[in-house]
């Protein structure tokens, strides 16, 4: 029954997220907000609306664990099994923003976590957490991140696609997609918390295991949905794209609102967990230079997805 209601909370945040997003865009395109800005912002977001309503639940309920494990496996799970996935299916080439900027970015806020959580070396002693100073200083630096990237993509200039020849959404629809897609999140993501502490509790697995893979996985959907479309629609860019910032919103945004709420300890969470989300980083930045060539070539999926293999069996051993 439990894993019954794990896969309806899942479904509820899944549609809740998808809901949310299209009744947001189509409420911004009625304001004419650029699409290219509702891109950056509520689109992006919108993917990462499952891990910001489960780790919020989690920080309330006072269950740190699985608040800071949903987002380090998501991320974990981003670069090694879904950049692993579509890197198979066909080799993901990088841009040099992508070299200058976005990786770097994704690098500076791993580092960033780590360095956040390691009050014991810092501190001498001290428990390792995330406060709420912590959480405030993540949050305005991921605000001060949106608005230099709005800046660059300005300067770039707009996309070609213009929305002056698509009907409006009608307003009755966008508020019931945004209120039904609140809704969705929100009793979904209390289902998927409830049941999946449940599940851990009868198998006598810790709740930062099941954190670590199976709520993160989960959560991770959109991500893995929407990346692989988009290569298959050939727009490897944007599956890149959609990764990377899922990861920096994942950390400075998430983790940075959940800490605000209320600080969140470590728990069962381990330096090697967070570790691992460095290295993820590290390598993504190391396979734009593999034999000159700037891409994320097959034979490096298949190592990222051998990774992500052994990582789940260290944690599950």
């Amino acid at each position: 029954m439990d894993i019954l209601l794990l896969v309806v909370g899942l479904g509820l945040i899944l549609a809740g997220a998808n809901f949310l997003t299209d009744g947001s865009a189509a409420l911004a395109q009625r304001f004419r907000v650029p699409e290219f800005i509702i891109g950056l912002t509520i689109v992006a977001v919108g993917t990462s609306a499952p891990e910001l309503v489960v780790s919020l639940l989690s920080s309330i309920a006072g269950k740190s664990d699985v608040a800071i494990g949903n987002v380090v496996g998501s991320n974990i799970f981003n670069v090694f099994a879904i950049l692993g996935v579509c890197a198979l299916i066909r080799p993901l080439p990088l841009t040099r923003g992508n070299i200058r900027r976005d990786i770097p970015f994704g690098m500076v806020a791993s580092l960033l976590l780590l360095a956040l959580v390691s009050d014991s070396f810092f501190r001498g002693g001290a428990p390792d957490r995330i406060g709420r100073g912590d959480g405030v200083a993540m949050l305005v630096l991921y605000i001060l991140l949106i608005g230099y990237t709005i800046r660059q993509a300005r300067r770039s200039g707009p996309p070609a696609e213009e929305t002056a020849g698509r009907r409006p959404m009608a307003g009755w629809l966008m508020a019931v997609m945004i209120a039904g897609g609140l809704a969705g999140l929100i009793f979904g993501g209390e289902l998927f918390l409830d049941s999946a502490t449940s599940i851990a509790r009868k198998l006598g697995v810790s709740e930062s295991v099941i954190a670590l893979t199976l709520v993160a996985g989960g959560t991770s959907l959109p991500e893995l949905a929407s990346s692989v479309v988009s290569l298959v629609k050939g727009k490897s860019d944007m599956a890149l794209g959609n990764v990377i910032g899922s990861n920096i919103a994942n950390i400075l945004l998430i983790l940075g609102l959940s800490a605000t709420i209320h600080p969140l300890s470590m728990d069962g969470i381990t330096v090697w967990d967070l570790l691992m989300v460095v290295l993820s980083s590290v390598l993504l930045f190391l396979a734009a230079f593999t034999f000159k060539r700037r891409a994320i070539d097959r034979w490096e999926g298949a190592i990222f997805l051998a990774i992500y293999v052994a990582y789940i069996g260290y944690l599950i051993r």
